[in-house]
């Protein structure tokens, strides 16, 4: 007799349907699994083998041939673990009558017939609902990141005893109940901008990158609060709406980091050391394909600490995402596109010793060690970076103040009110913030007086930037109007622009 049941597994973050045939006939007892399998996929058959029979059920004693079609689609992971079992049984006749055609099968099972979670749940949920699926099986502990999906029928299971008596009737499973969001303001780690003093300048770099989505370069000396005004930046970003949180959620899920709520309630805040390598930042993987950081940051911030020191190739591969907001990782088992929209902030020392161009230290670096170190950053990368502030030392008085500066909550009373003015602004449009404007927008919403132009033509000349520079400086000037509630770009927004764009021309 043969069974056929469908369960799923991704490709990148969609969701591929599998259908799991299973025929078993009389013969010289073999067991032979077809469809390009992994080793995971193939040692299911010990694994069912003992939850069947841990479960009161009998192991068919015969030719069995179990297919995972496509055929051509490589399958990995032990997710498929519940999908073979059940199919085992109904083809051995062990379950009959139950109508397990509407059903997806998910879960990994344990020898003793328990079931446990898998990764990527939520995005193989969301794809299978959208062809059409709307009646799940699934492992218990995958409960609390399923129960945000909302028309669909899911069945949580701890063991393979209560599905099969679910499936005959005998004891049906209850079905989760659909829960709501609570988006939750990000702690920071307990960072807060009223702690940071001084720092004018990168508190008002701060805020405009994130009202505006912009990318962040702080050069200053060691010391001077440059991380500390990094884990600062979640706690003045809007909270997250629900679609972005489904959507973070999914990238969390297949890399199997998710919490224990489930759902993806603080926009991420990723911090890469600088030995990571261009696997680790771009995703990849040797077996299975995984997000890596830009990834993991969608949505969110990732924060390159003394950027120097990070490989010159896993900068450099940043590049692109910077641009298109994706990342196509590409294996010899195929391509994967993940989302990799994010904010970056990165600091670096403006020399080998740190002191150069300091207001009260001495630089010891020789001129040539200085252009060596900055060559590390090339020109490229530097031009994705809208805003480029430098940093110095902050004075006694100032450090030991009482008078507390303005809290992180302030700034985002101000920040969202600002991405109010941009979803209004691109409403009915994929771009979200002034960062994402392409030129057809930058054209429409970016408009320049003579004055204004005139300010950028001299910048333009006087720094030699390129095109794509000048066209981040409007964007940042956008911002900057944005901030200050004007519907159009006046030249003094203009100047503030051009004003974090001097990096290559410091001393």
């Amino acid at each position: 007799m043969i069974a056929k049941i469908v369960c799923y597994t991704l490709n990148g973050l969609a969701g591929v349907p599998v259908e799991v045939e299973t025929d078993v006939n009389k013969g010289i007892p073999a067991y032979d699994m077809v469809g390009l399998p992994d080793t995971a996929v193939k040692e299911s058959k010990e694994r069912v083998r003992s939850a069947l029979k841990n479960s009161g059920f009998q192991f068919p004693v015969g030719k069995i041939t179990v297919n995972l079609a496509p055929a051509d689609l490589k399958k990995e992971g032990a997710s498929y673990d519940l999908a073979v079992a059940v199919s085992l049984l109904k083809a051995s006749e062990q379950l009959v009558g139950a109508a397990t055609e509407d059903y997806v099968f998910l879960g990994e099972l344990a020898l003793s017939g328990d079931l446990r979670p898998i990764s990527g749940l939520l995005p193989i949920l969301i794809s299978a609902k959208g062809h059409g699926f709307s009646r799940f099986i699934i492992p218990a502990a995958n409960a609390p990141e399923a129960r945000f999906l909302s028309g669909a029928e899911i069945y949580p299971a701890e063991t393979l005893t209560e599905v099969v008596r679910h499936l005959s009737g005998i004891l049906r499973l209850v079905p989760l109940e659909t829960a709501q969001y609570a988006p939750h303001p990000s702690s920071g780690g307990g960072a807060d901008l009223k702690f940071v003093k001084g720092q004018p300048v990168a508190r008002r770099a701060l805020e405009i990158a994130v009202a505006g989505g912009h990318n962040l370069l702080m050069v200053g000396p060691p010391g001077t609060g440059k991380t500390m005004l990094a884990r600062c930046l979640p706690t003045i970003m809007p909270d997250l709406t629900f679609a972005e949180a489904l959507e973070i959620t999914k990238i969390h899920s297949v890399a199997g980091i998710l919490g224990e709520e489930g759902v993806v309630t603080e926009r991420p805040f990723r911090t890469p050391h600088h030995t990571a390598t261009t696997v680790s930042m771009c995703g990849g993987g040797n077996t299975r394909v995984h997000p890596g950081e830009i990834s993991l940051a969608h949505g969110g911030v990732l924060f390159l600490d003394e950027l120097p020191e990070y490989k010159r190739s896993t900068l450099e591969a940043l590049r692109q995402p910077l641009e298109d907001g994706v990342i196509t990782v590409a294996r010899a088992g195929g391509a994967f596109t993940y989302p990799a929209r994010f904010m970056l902030c990165a600091s670096m020392n403006p020399c080998p010793c740190g002191n150069y161009g300091s207001a009260n230290k001495t630089c010891t670096c020789t001129p040539a060690e200085i252009r060596a170190y900055r060559k590390k950053i090339s020109g490229p990368l530097l031009d994705r970076i809208d805003l480029q502030v430098e940093v110095d030392n902050v004075a006694y008085d100032d450090l030991t103040s009482p008078e507390m500066c303005e809290s992180s909550a302030s700034v985002k009373a101000r920040v969202e009110a600002v991405r109010a003015i941009e979803r209004n602004r691109f409403e009915g449009s994929a771009i979200h913030t002034n960062a994402e404007m392409g030129e057809r927008e930058i054209a429409l919403y970016c408009k320049l007086d003579r004055e204004g132009d005139s300010i950028l033509r001299a910048a333009f000349e006087r720094l030699d930037l390129s095109a794509r520079a000048r066209a981040r400086i409007i964007k940042v000037a956008r911002t900057v109007a944005d901030l200050d509630a004007s519907e159009y770009i006046l030249p003094r927004h203009v100047f503030e622009a051009v004003s974090y764009r001097t990096y290559d021309k410091m001393g």
